[in-house]
């Protein structure tokens, strides 16, 4: 999916999105990112950071710098440890003395299929993993955090990574990385998950939304058609994997190529992870196995 060429904010600039939030896009765009990792500030005067982003130095500062005389941060939130979304946190609860809080640490709530691989080291992956992220404070699946303005409840989403923090804020929801308008998740095994990403969507979708505030992009102002659209757009993508090895068996970087036509080269490493992740899944439903060994670069065929 083409991402929309009107998403192009100052980078480094707080804008207000709606009473009471923020977002700052720090400097880090790339094709993984966007135009960058989205910083939020919820609050009026006791502010809580929502993903305060990667190691940069001007970013911190722009964070610091969007602070006003009459306000301070009370609470870090990171909603989950990936390089872009994570490792500014502690830096910023130096300078500002709040507290960090996530799901857990980089390899928290990883299912059980994926500890298994992992172990095992028959699958690699790890991209763009925050390993040595640890919250000073652990946030469970429907607690609630509050300062004097505001409010969010943790919705464990793992698909993307196992740690996955979605925030609901009222009717509003800051999805991160699971959903967003500008392309779907990339799920990578063993960090991603695509059995419980299909899951999380679906948790998502029997919930009223008003609009997303994704990891990168823009707000996604039709949340429910969003959830419709990554689930059969995951859907269409196994019937594709299931089809293409009718033909013969194939690994995740042949099928890739044969599916993802339209994918620019720079991207054809995420879609092998990404149907690699479909692979995995499909395995645990006894439609496809590997021949010999489990791994990253496994010939699949059809039970």
């Amino acid at each position: 999916m083409q991402p929309p060429d009107d998403f192009d904010p100052p980078i480094g600039v707080a804008e207000v999105l709606e009473p009471g939030l923020r977002r700052i896009v720090a400097p880090n765009p790339s094709p993984m990112t966007y135009r960058g990792t989205n910083t939020y500030l919820l609050g009026t005067r006791a502010l809580a950071v929502i993903d305060p982003g990667p190691n940069s130095a001007p970013h911190l500062e722009a964070i610091l710098k969007a602070v006003g005389a009459d306000q301070h941060i009370s609470h870090i939130v990171v909603t989950h440890a990936h390089l872009d979304h994570s490792p500014l946190a502690h830096p910023l609860a130096q300078r500002c003395g709040a507290t960090v809080l996530a799901f857990g640490g980089a390899t928290t709530g990883r299912s059980k299929v994926m500890q298994d691989l992992a172990a095992r080291g028959l699958i690699g992956g790890g991209e763009g993993i925050d390993a040595d992220f640890a919250p000073d404070q652990t946030l469970a699946d429907g607690e609630q955090i509050a300062g004097d303005s505001w409010s969010v409840t943790a919705l464990h989403t793992p698909g993307h990574i196992g740690n996955h923090l979605c925030l609901a804020w009222g009717d509003a929801c800051f999805s991160a990385d699971h959903v967003m308008g500008w392309a779907s998740s990339l799920v990578s095994p063993p960090d991603g998950d695509l059995t419980d990403f299909m899951a999380s969507c679906t948790r998502l979708r029997a919930l009223e939304w008003r609009v997303f505030y994704p990891g990168h992009g823009a707000p996604v102002a039709d949340p429910a058609a969003r959830l419709d659209w990554l689930i059969a757009h995951r859907r269409t993508r196994e019937t594709a994997i299931l089809e293409a090895l009718r033909d013969s068996p194939r690994d995740a970087r042949m099928l890739a190529q044969h599916i993802y036509t339209d994918t620019p080269p720079a991207l054809l490493g995420a879609a092998t992870r990404n149907v690699l992740a479909h692979l995995v899944d499909l395995t645990g439903k006894s439609k496809v196995m590997p021949v010999g060994a489990l791994d990253a670069t496994a010939t699949f065929k059809l039970t």
